[in-house]
This record gives C-alpha cells, sequence and structure tokens, in this order.
C-alpha cells in the first residue's frame, strides 16, 4: 500500500526527549516500511526516518526558539500532506480533529488516531458535524465520551521488542516518568514515597505552560531526601531508569487515553501501580503486572505488596500485547477494511447510477 503518515510538529520523528504520539508515529511507520509498504511521513524535518519525509518546516516547533506563531508551519503542514497531490492509497491523520475538513476533500480514505482525551464538552459539536470521519482509538475507554462517533477499531501502542531489556532483579526506588502537570499527580507520586519510607526518583519534563504549577506545588515538596528530581530524560536512559526500579507509580488523575510509559515499564520487567482512569485497567493485569488503585492510601498499601510479583510475566504481558508488529498489524487490517469498505461503497454508486 502507498500510506502516508501525517505526524504533529511539535516534536521531531522520533522526539528527542519526551512525546509519545510522535514515538509512537515512528515506530508505526518504520514497521510498515520493513512490512515491505511504500510510506510517506510528513513531519518535521529534523526527523528521522526510512520512510519518504516531507518536511514542512526544518526542526521540531518545541526547539525553535524564535517562532512566533506556531499556526503558520502547522497550516502549510496540512497543506501539504492533504492538497499536495500526491497519490495514496490512504492518508493516516495524527493530528487530531485539525485535519478533518481538508480529509473531507481528499479523495483517498483518511483515517484518524485519535491520541488525546474525548471528555471535554467542547469536542463534542465539533465531532458529531465531523462523524464521517473514520476514528482510531487506542483504548476502549477513550470512546466512552463519544460512543456514537464513527470507530472503526481500537489498536493498543506497540514498542519494538528490543528497544527495552528485561531486568529481572527489582529494585529499591519507586519510579514516576511523564510530565509535571497536574493530571499527572506528581504530588501524589511523592505522598506515596513518603508514606511508604521508599525513595522516588522522577524523571519529568517541565512544560512552559506548567512551570507555575511546578514551582508552586512540586518544587517545595522535592526538599524531602527521599524524592530525587532528574529531570527529563531520553529513550536510552529509561531502560536503567525504569528497569532498576521497584515499580512505577503513575497516579495520573485524568481519563489517561492509553499510557505509553505503562507499557515501557512492563517491557522493562517492572510492575505498574496506577490509578483507576480511563485505559489503565485495559493495560494492567490487576495482580500480576502490577495494581489498579483508589488513591494514595490504597496505592501505598499495595507498594508493599509489589514485591511479589513475578517480573517474567511483566515482560510476557509486554511480548503478547504491547509490541510494535502487533500493532502495525492491526492498523494494516483496518487500512485494508477501509479501502475495501470504500470500494464497495463506489461500486454501489455505479451500479445505482440510472
Amino acid at each position: 500500500m502507498r500510506i502516508a503518515q501525517v505526524a504533529p510538529l511539535w516534536e521531531s520523528v522520533p522526539p528527542k526527549r519526551y512525546g509519545g504520539t510522535e514515538r509512537v508515529v515512528s515506530y508505526l511507520t518504520e514497521e510498515l516500511v520493513r512490512l515491505g509498504h511504500d510510506v510517506t511521513l510528513f513531519a518535521s524535518g529534523d526527523s528521522e526516518t526510512q520512510a519518504e519525509l516531507v518536511a514542512t518546516c526544518p526542526e521540531s516547533l518545541r526547539l525553535n526558539e524564535n517562532l512566533l506563531n506556531s499556526d503558520a508551519p502547522m497550516v502549510l503542514h496540512y497543506q501539504r500532506a492533504f492538497a499536495s497531490g500526491r497519490d495514496f492509497d490512504l492518508i493516516h491523520n495524527h493530528l487530531d480533529f485539525h485535519a478533518f475538513p481538508l480529509a473531507r476533500l481528499y479523495s483517498a480514505p483518511v483515517v484518524t488516531t485519535v491520541h488525546g482525551r474525548r471528555d471535554l464538552p467542547e469536542l463534542m459539536p465539533l465531532f458529531r458535524e465531523f462523524r464521517d470521519q473514520p476514528l482510531i482509538s487506542i483504548s476502549d475507554a477513550q470512546r466512552q465520551p463519544m460512543p456514537w462517533a464513527n470507530w472503526i477499531g481500537t489498536v493498543y501502542h506497540g514498542l519494538p521488542r528490543d528497544l527495552y531489556q528485561f531486568q529481572p532483579r527489582q529494585g529499591s526506588y519507586l519510579a514516576f516518568l511523564g510530565r509535571m502537570a497536574p493530571e499527572k499527580r506528581p504530588d501524589h507520586a511523592i505522598r506515596v514515597a513518603q508514606a511508604t519510607g521508599i525513595p522516588l526518583r522522577m524523571a519529568a519534563k517541565v512544560d512552559r505552560a506548567n512551570r507555575e504549577y511546578f514551582e508552586r506545588v512540586i518544587e517545595p515538596m522535592l526538599d524531602d531526601p527521599l524524592i530525587e528530581f532528574i529531570g527529563e530524560i531520553h529513550d536510552g536512559e529509561k531502560n536503567d531508569f525504569l528497569g532498576d526500579a521497584l515499580a512505577l507509580i503513575a497516579p495520573f488523575d485524568w481519563p489517561e487515553p492509553f499510557g505509553l510509559v505503562l507499557i515501557e515499564a512492563l517491557a522493562c520487567g517492572t510492575p505498574v501501580l496506577a490509578y483507576r482512569r480511563g485505559s489503565i485497567p485495559e493495560i494492567i493485569e490487576e495482580g500480576v503486572t502490577g495494581f489498579v488503585c483508589e488513591g494514595v492510601a490504597d496505592m501505598a498499601e499495595m507498594v508493599t505488596q509489589v514485591s511479589g510479583l513475578d517480573r517474567r510475566l511483566c515482560r510476557e504481558s509486554f511480548e503478547e500485547r504491547f509490541t510494535v508488529d502487533r500493532m502495525a498489524q492491526e492498523y494494516v487490517l483496518l487500512y485494508e477494511a477501509l479501502l475495501e469498505s470504500r470500494a464497495e461503497s463506489s461500486l454501489y454508486a455505479v451500479n445505482s447510477a440510472p
């Protein structure tokens, strides 16, 4: 198939540091190329890929310190991807609803993987207006706010099998990995560490939008000797950071659409403790790969039990459910179904013409 992958421009593909969506786009693109598909990636110029790269801007928007208006490169990005005249069998959109108007005008099928939360009220009228657009969810829970949308499938994220190595020995600290943002509840992670007396290492980026929250709420809590804040880390550092931990704690307090960091931990053999939010119960196998918790006190109690979990089962769960080859195969099946459906609709239209 001739497939276009349209990535966000905020981070490169793959991202230099933090960036979940861009990493998933990268893994999927490279696996589709490996499977023999003709793939074009629309992304920033500092992206790296075996596919054909069409770059709208020379570097990712987050790295461009001189950028005054991020809308301009994004509009150009939409135009080049959807109105370039290129002959694709299918366009896979990762730009959420921003591309819907152009997707309606494109002759070939366009399918959108929805990477973010769907429970915001202002999204409802927009998605009802564009309910003809085929959507792919990254968890079943993600669909709940809008079950009436045109969902054609759910595909869990996947990682390359050899990206992280299994670490059979459990560590002596808890790990928090992600963003210093209110919805990620790093303050709860600190409270869990304080309640258990187990050291907590925090690898997280601080976006400009969350700087005030970090300085006001989190920084004063970092004085505790149990807490070590190491800042943002890149992929090469995650294997040791996650693999050497007793457990990953993810007290995320929002309807988590998927949670890529959870399967990164499982790939290392590290169990996960997380709140019952969004997709979490779909990813964690209760009492096998971790525990789904109801709050700080419950998570602190489960920390005392996590050492009894078999780390080999965490790795096995990753290999069975969350690899990039499984993810790509499922996407290809949805691509083929969408193309077949489009072909049948066209044939029906021709046969029904007077």
